[in-house]
């Protein structure tokens, strides 16, 4: 069966066709956040330390670490990002001890953070598009890590899944030129968005499918892109991901995070209360509001596609016994139990 090996300095996370599904997490990347891109560019490493912490915290195997950022200060991204990519990649894996994913379209950052990182760190990514198989693949060769292959060529992402399939095929055949096995390449069919291709879902279990039968290869994909544009996104995600992995996904690049209820919605919703007549305790602090009131959580938490996936781990037999799904469904102690039942247990110990 085949098996890609990533790894940090002192954990290993393999993707494969028997393996639990594996969660590459995606928040580290300023692409779409100013606020983010605002702080990398200020030396503010803030946010990416709570986004590393928090999305190991939400069971994300691997981290995605992407550095571009636009500079108002310097347009030019071959100069900026390899020197960000390295005080991140550094960063992260002081926090935290999962392997690393060195996401960069600029091949000197890619470079520079498969130097940085410890261990044997997933490359994202390399295309069938010429000048891309000639600058990646050697890198990918050099640094014997594997690789993210996006099914797009020179002439852009068709819709096709025909000619995605033969674009992913070209980018296997190019790497074993360079020495690179099928099982080091993990292939990203591209998955449309569905409320702009009615057929998009389909289309991807089917390319799934076809690339772990014929190239022999694992697969991952960006996750939302297939909710993009509609109400209600998680619940389409959530479907969507266990059945990708009844068609054969290993992975996918993703938000594992249910992300903080924002002060204004709690507030908003305490005026609503309010305005119904119900009183509340002086002394309730946001958390339990929330709670009481279905709102999430003040915290960030594990979402509900990881919930979605663990399941999925279970009933394919990947969740031996179910251990990952107990642990992850067992309510955390109150504040004073854990302690409590420390004491308990010291006692006993003594006693014994």
């Amino acid at each position: 069966m085949t098996r890609t090996i990533v790894e940090s300095k002192t954990k290993t996370a393999i993707i494969g066709f028997d393996e639990p599904f594996c969660v590459i997490g995606e928040r580290i990347n300023p692409t779409g956040r100013k606020k983010l891109a605002a702080e990398l560019e200020a030396g503010d490493f803030s946010t990416v330390e709570s986004d590393a912490l928090a999305q190991v915290a939400a069971g994300a195997n691997v981290l995605d670490i992407n550095a571009g950022v636009v500079y108002n200060s310097n347009p030019d991204p071959n100069q900026t990002e390899p020197p960000l990519m390295t005080k991140v990649v550094e960063l992260v894996q002081g926090l935290v001890d999962v392997p690393l994913c060195i996401d960069s379209s600029v091949p000197g950052a890619l470079e520079a953070g498969l130097a940085a990182a410890h261990g044997r760190p997933l490359l994202n990514s390399v295309t069938g598009e010429e000048e891309r198989l000639e600058l990646v693949l050697p890198l990918v060769k050099k640094y014997n890590v594997p690789v993210v292959a996006i099914s797009n060529d020179d002439t852009g992402i068709s819709e096709d899944p025909d000619v995605r399939f033969a674009v992913a095929k070209k980018i296997v055949e190019r790497a074993a030129d360079f020495g690179i096995p099928a099982h080091d390449i993990v292939v990203d069919p591209l998955v449309m968005p569905i409320g702009a291709m009615a057929t998009a879902g389909q289309q991807v279990f089917t390319l799934v499918r076809r690339l772990r039968d014929e190239l022999g290869v694992n697969t991952t994909c960006g996750a939302s892109n297939i909710s993009f544009g509609l109400p209600n996104r998680h619940g389409i995600n959530n479907a969507f991901l266990p059945m990708a992995m009844g068609a054969g996904m290993t992975s996918a690049i993703m938000n594992p995070i249910a992300l903080p209820v924002k002060q204004s919605e709690i507030d908003a919703k305490k005026a609503e209360v309010a305005a119904l007549g119900i009183v509340l305790p002086e002394d309730m602090e946001d958390e339990t509001f929330c709670q009481l009131f279905g709102l999430g959580s003040t915290k960030p938490k594990a979402g509900k596609e990881m919930e979605a996936i663990r399941a999925a781990n279970f009933l394919t037999n990947n969740d031996p016994h179910g251990g990952e799904w107990i642990r992850f469904n067992k309510a955390p102690p109150k504040p004073g139990e854990e302690a409590e039942g420390r004491g308990r247990g010291g006692r006993r110990r003594r006693r014994a």
